[in-house]
């Protein structure tokens, strides 16, 4: 795979944003060694995916800058990165943050509202009329840049949940209320998605926000023939539920409560602390232990603002259980990491594999990559060994048309 593809960053001057592009251009100029991304293991190394040098970053946002200032905040603020990295690479991002397009506000919920520069977003501006610009806006990016497609990631704010109805369910309905401007029934997450879908390009939906979940955008996507998936990834506390409550299954251990503590800062931080944003990413967090453990626990998980923290996490999880002859124990593990440095990888990952699968002509939910979210499309099993099998089965299948190939080749 040599040609270039296109990366859309929804969210593109957030930390997460920043740091998957200072990420990738640091391995493509040789200047940082690859761990983290999944994509480098043996068992998914045997694809023949695009090289991250391969791959051309733009976005939008609803602010017009910050990409290198966020780069240079999580090395002096947070030292996640080293200062030297993002000199070396600051003109790597000034060259994609110049190419930050116009997002869409309304709807995104009153912490991100609070983020916005109002004089860089179109004024009083429709849903049909913002669905039009942000597909052409994609469309630009791809023949200006000369790309082969362009794969959509959003990676902004966490939206408020919205309760979805009758006219999400039909792509007919979908696009009458487009049409009618029904605000209060969409969301930007929805009309970034309906934005890449329509116009044929993959979107990957790395937040707790609706997204494709629609059934009527993923009408959309089977419509135009684009992979699409989400939501909210998984990099932190929850992976290690989706790690550990499988060992409380099959050792016979009843869990009586699961009681986690989340503490973060940053600008997810600052929405998180808002309780209607929240709310979206508690179920998002909340939802995994049923399906593995075949019954609900007493489980409850707190997200608290930090604002000293910077982009940095910790989670804090009190695990009681009931053994042999009924006698009670526990376990607590505290988890702690830079959150932008988790997820950058993983969304590196994701275009790859993306990229992958619209390669090949496959469209719909990719329910291969279920080890990647909290809340996987199409996937009843949360344990992560069996989310990530379904990952090898998938690579399995692909690669050994190759390898057959392959030996054919040297059989002549």
């Amino acid at each position: 795979m040599s040609g270039r593809i296109g990366v859309w960053l929804v969210g593109a001057q957030g930390s997460l944003a920043s740091t998957v592009v200072l990420g990738a251009r640091a391995i493509a100029r040789g200047l940082a060694a690859r761990g983290g991304l999944v994509t480098e293991l043996p068992e998914v190394a045997v694809l023949p995916l695009v090289g991250i040098e391969h791959l051309v970053f733009g976005g939008c946002d609803v602010a017009p800058t910050g990409l290198l200032q966020r780069a240079q905040a999580m090395a002096a603020d947070d030292r996640a990165v080293e200062p030297g990295l993002v000199e070396a690479l600051a003109d790597d991002l000034r060259e994609v943050e110049v190419r930050v397009r116009p997002g869409f506000l309304e709807g995104s919920g009153p912490a991100a509202r609070s983020l916005a520069v109002r004089g860089f977003l179109p004024v009083r501006e429709s849903l049909a009329a913002a669905a039009q610009r942000l597909g052409d806006d994609l469309d630009a990016f791809r023949t200006d840049r000369k790309l082969e497609t362009v794969i959509v990631v959003n990676v902004a704010s966490t939206e408020p949940p919205i309760p979805l109805v009758k006219e999400h369910r039909r792509l007919e309905d979908f696009q009458h209320l487009l049409q009618r401007n029904r605000q209060d029934r969409l969301t930007p997450s929805m009309l970034y998605a309906y934005a890449a879908l329509e116009r044929g390009f993959p979107y990957v939906n790395f937040t707790p926000s609706p997204g494709v979940m629609p059934p009527a955008l993923q009408e959309l996507g089977h419509k135009h023939h684009a992979p699409f998936y989400g939501s909210d990834g998984k990099t932190g506390e929850t992976l290690m539920k989706t790690v550990l409550a499988p060992l409380f299954r099959y050792r016979n251990l009843e869990v009586l409560s699961w009681e986690g503590f989340n503490i973060l800062g940053g600008g997810d931080g600052r929405v998180l602390s808002d309780p209607r944003h929240k709310r979206s990413k508690v179920r998002s967090k909340a939802g995994v232990l049923d399906s593995i453990l075949g019954y609900t626990p007493h489980a409850d998980v707190a997200i608290e603002f930090v604002p000293s923290l910077g982009n940095w996490k910790t989670a804090w999880d009190y695990v009681h259980f009931r053994g042999f002859l009924g006698t009670k124990m526990s376990v607590q593990f505290v988890w702690q990491g830079c959150d932008s440095i988790l997820a950058a990888p993983l969304v590196l990952d994701l275009v790859r594999l993306t990229e992958f699968a619209h390669r090949k002509g496959e469209a719909g939910p990719m329910v291969q990559l279920a080890c990647f979210f909290k809340d996987p499309m199409g996937v009843s099993t949360h344990s992560f060994v069996d989310q990530f099998r379904f990952l090898v089965e998938y690579v399995g299948r692909h690669a050994k048309p190759a390898k057959n190939r392959a030996r054919r080749k040297r059989l002549r």
